[in-house]
């Protein structure tokens, strides 16, 4: 997709971090662009910001996790600006722990937003793309699931996050392949990065009260995790502009995976070759193993 002035993108968490930055794009580039998120105050400032920048915006305060708000804001997108050409299904948040301690509430809130939001906005958008492809050989589409190097890796202490990346991956390249199956004018794109300043470390800010378990306290594996995701991610060197000008360049090379970190890939290879080679799993502290000797410590202390 070469051609952007006038088209028009829809953002999914996009009043800060990946979402904010590419929406910033596309306004430079002279989109349209909705603005979706759960913050109110927060989508409030950005969509203010982006008017600024010259764009026609369409703010939606959404929950992605209920597919009634997704569809909604579909059918808000296409009433006003037509189908789109750019979905970003980007909304996501953070929770770490060892597995068995995860509540189902926390389960159910960091699969409802990184893997529902995803199936949601895949499920709403990529019909009427399709329809819009069928109407106009002109027409270009593309459709960018937010997943992360989680995805593609087991880190642990992290699983309910990974289970969702993982998902998303697998979503997004089955969604690939689907698409070559009808047409060559709407594209699948995955987006894996690694640790980036965006907030998502403290994406417990906009839990719902719903999705929180009445007077329950962090089990000191949750609490071992908030830390060392907090001190990753915020000492993160790559920005998320520097991912959103990724995935714009994605867009236009028609490249499925896209990475933040590119040399993070060899222990990725090293994973498939365990599962090729039927390895037990490589430690994932090899590499830094003093990281591991303090976490497994830090752990057992607890017990």
């Amino acid at each position: 997709m070469n051609q952007l002035k006038g088209r028009t993108a829809v953002i999914t968490g996009a009043a800060s971090g990946f979402g904010l930055e590419c929406a910033r794009i596309a306004a430079r580039e002279g989109m349209n662009v909705v603005m979706a998120d759960v913050q109110p105050d927060a989508l409030q400032l950005s969509t203010h910001e982006i008017e600024g920048l010259g764009a026609q915006v369409m703010p939606y305060r959404l929950d992605v996790s209920q597919p009634e708000q997704v569809q909604a804001l579909a059918e808000a997108t296409k009433a006003r600006f037509g189908a789109p050409h750019f979905v970003f299904n980007n909304a996501g948040v953070g929770s770490g722990g060892l597995v068995w301690e995860n509540s189902l509430k926390d389960w159910q809130w960091v699969l409802g937003v990184n893997l529902w939001g995803v199936v949601n906005g895949v499920r709403s958008f990529t019909p009427m793309m399709l329809e819009a492809a069928t109407a106009d050989p002109t027409y270009q589409g593309h459709i960018v699931n937010t997943a992360s190097m989680a995805g593609l890796l087991n880190p642990p202490n992290m699983g309910i996050y990974n289970v969702s990346k993982h998902a998303v991956v697998a979503l997004s390249e089955t969604l690939y392949q689907d698409l070559a199956l009808v047409t060559e004018q709407v594209h699948a794109h995955v987006l894996c990065p690694y640790f980036v300043p965006t907030g998502i470390h403290a994406s417990h800010r906009n839990r719902p009260d719903a999705m929180k378990d009445a007077d329950a306290r962090p089990t000191r594996s949750q609490l071992i995790a908030q830390a060392m995701s907090e001190k990753a991610v915020t000492s993160g060197k790559v920005t998320a502009a520097d991912v959103a000008a990724q995935v714009f360049a994605a867009m236009r090379e028609n490249r499925f995976y896209i990475y933040s970190h590119p040399k993070a890939l060899g222990n990725v290879q090293t994973r498939l070759e365990d599962v090729v080679q039927g390895r037990n799993p490589t430690d994932p502290f090899k590499e830094r193993p003093e990281i591991g000797v303090d976490l497994k410590a830090a752990l057992r202390k607890a017990g």
